[in-house]
Order: C-alpha cells, then sequence, then structure tokens
C-alpha cells in the first residue's frame, strides 16, 4: 500500500493537525458495541443487531491502532462501548495500552452495572479515571430510561469505584425534558456528597432513539446551578474533553457542561473514535470515516498505518449538523462508540 502524507505535515513533525488547525490528542476506543441496558436516547428496546465478534478488532490490532496514534502525539485514550466490561479479559488491554511509551492517561466510560465485579482489576491495570452513566436517582425512573432494573448495580459499582481508588469520577446525565431535569439539583446534591463531578449532557440526535429524546437546552440549567450553589469558572481544564466546568468557591463541588447543540465545541474539537470494527468515525454529527480493519488484516505496516490515520484526520469535518440536519446522522450512539 502506497499512501502519501498530506502536505500539511511534514516528516519532523509528528502531530495529527486537521485541516482547520485542531490539533488531536484524544482517542476514545469503542471495544463492543453490546450492551445490558438499552437507555432510551442510545438504543432501541430489543435491538440484537451487533457487529459480529469475527469483525472485532481483537487486542494485538486495538494497541497497534493506539500505539499508532500516540506515536502522532495523542496521549488520552478512553475505552467506550455499548458497555466496555461486558468485553472479555479487557483489563489485558489496559496493561498494555498503559505500557506503550507516551501514553498519558487511559480512562473508562462504564454503565457501572459490572463495575462492582471489576473496579479493582481496572484499577491495577492502568485505569485511573471513570465515567459512569447516571441520569436519575429514582428507581423507577432509571429502569424507563435504561429498560432494566439497573439502579442497585450502579449504585454499588460507583461504591466499588471510590474502594478502588478512581479519582475522579465523573457522573454524566443526560438531561431530557419532562423525564428527569426536573432532579438534577438533587443530582448536584448527591454527587457534592459524595465527592463525584457532575456532567449534565445535552441528548444529541443521533439515531432514531436520540432524534426521538426530548431535548432540553442545558444553558438555563446552568444558571440556576450557578446561583444556587454560588459556582466560579474552574481556572483548570479536567480530563481534555468536551465539557465546560464549574466550581463552588471552596474548590470541593464540581459541575461540568456538555452542550453540543446550543453552545457547540466544534472549533475546539481534539477527538476521534474508532468503533469496534475498525472503524474511524470524525464527528458525532456527520458521516466522514475510514475504515482500518481492511488494512490492519492486510498486513499494513506501521509506517502505512501512520499515514492512513494521517489521511483519515483530513476527512474530519468543521462541525456537526445537529441543528441544522437533526435527521442526517441515522447510527446509533453505541454503534459509533460513545
Amino acid at each position: 500500500m502506497k499512501n502519501s502524507i498530506p502536505s500539511l505535515f511534514t516528516k519532523h513533525d509528528t502531530r495529527l493537525i486537521d485541516r482547520f488547525g485542531r490539533q488531536l490528542n484524544y482517542l476514545r476506543v469503542s471495544v463492543t458495541d453490546k450492551c445490558d441496558l438499552r437507555c432510551s436516547y442510545c438504543m432501541p428496546a430489543g435491538f440484537t443487531d451487533f457487529e459480529e465478534p469475527e469483525n472485532w478488532l481483537n487486542f494485538n490490532e486495538i494497541e497497534r491502532v493506539v500505539a499508532a496514534f500516540v506515536r502522532l502525539g495523542v496521549g488520552r485514550v478512553r475505552l467506550t462501548g455499548g458497555e466496555p466490561l461486558l468485553r472479555r479479559h479487557l483489563p489485558q488491554l489496559v496493561e498494555r495500552l498503559a505500557a506503550l511509551p507516551e501514553i498519558q492517561d487511559i480512562s473508562l466510560s462504564t454503565n457501572a452495572t459490572q463495575l462492582h465485579k471489576h473496579a479493582e482489576a481496572f484499577f491495577r491495570a492502568g485505569v485511573s479515571r471513570i465515567n459512569v452513566s447516571l441520569d436519575s436517582l429514582d428507581k423507577a425512573c432509571m429502569k424507563t430510561i435504561t429498560g432494566r432494573d439497573s439502579f442497585s448495580s450502579i449504585m454499588a459499582g460507583l461504591q466499588a469505584g471510590k474502594r478502588a481508588g478512581f479519582k475522579p469520577i465523573k457522573l454524566n446525565m443526560v438531561v431530557m425534558a419532562g423525564v428527569n431535569d426536573h432532579e438534577v439539583q438533587r443530582m448536584a446534591e448527591f454527587c457534592f456528597n459524595e465527592g463525584f463531578i457532575l456532567r449534565l449532557i445535552e441528548a444529541m440526535p443521533m439515531g432514531s432513539t436520540g432524534q426521538n429524546t426530548q431535548y432540553r437546552d442545558i444553558g438555563p440549567i446552568r444558571e440556576e446551578l450557578v446561583q444556587k450553589f454560588d459556582l466560579v469558572p474552574a481556572a483548570e481544564e479536567l480530563g481534555g474533553g468536551p465539557a465546560r466546568y464549574w466550581r463552588s468557591r471552596d474548590g470541593l463541588a464540581t459541575i461540568g457542561f456538555i452542550s453540543p447543540l446550543s453552545q457547540h465545541f466544534c472549533s475546539t474539537c481534539n477527538r476521534v473514535r474508532l468503533a469496534v470494527d475498525g472503524t474511524l468515525y470524525m464527528c458525532l454529527g456527520q458521516d466522514e470515516k475510514f475504515e482500518l480493519r481492511p488494512l490492519l488484516r492486510a498486513g499494513i505496516s506501521d509506517e502505512e498505518l501512520e499515514q492512513a490515520i494521517r489521511q483519515a484526520i483530513e476527512l474530519k469535518p468543521e462541525k456537526h449538523e445537529f441543528t441544522t440536519q437533526r435527521h442526517k446522522v441515522i447510527r446509533f450512539m453505541s454503534q459509533t462508540g460513545g
């Protein structure tokens, strides 16, 4: 395979910089598209059209791709799904990734239903931070949102995460009008008391599930919380992602706001997503993609792999079109990698 390196780069420049001058330093890696929940904004109830396991990247292939990204200046890696804890022997992959030179941070996104069984193993392997999806503190509401009685197992997972030593633990709450938006203050107080960081997220119109979700602008919610808890903008970034953080004046409480629709962050987007089948997705709200699995299984060299990644980055669009073409993206969030 003969691929030319885009003219934007010189042989001395190892960074990944897209056409719009954004440096890419964050890779989200989906290790499975399967999940034991069916959250209403993510995956349809009864959905079974998952990727065949033979099309999943194996651990050797994932390590090769991550290592190539690390050589190109990507220091942050997050393991996602689906639900990543459903992938067998995943701590072994974490250990391999943690051993890569220049890796700065390995984190994990999970629904925490299985975390009580695996928290210590992941912490020992090299995961330092976790994000946990928790959209309600009401058991009945959580059952409605997730499609199963998940609340108790998630709570057990959170406590296991605290005992294992993950810091910080961030709780992701997708705010939905008429569903859980009345619980935001209660969730904030819960997180403050437990030492968690709360992150409030606007639902994105991905697939029929996301497009049918009751969207709620979190801007007014942010203003209410700023006034209620006397919050001030946080001086430092926390994790390299898109959240804008506010803190209490004593520094003990933190809330992040992720607003892809009402106040998008496309101009500073620093990430791409690797799906479980080896497809690189450049943007959640666009269709640009680049398939790495055929190249990996055809025997591509490390140098050619790096060139392929550079070519993929050239496809990254300037911005999503969630607000102008709401029904454009038909794939579900779980298929992309959360």
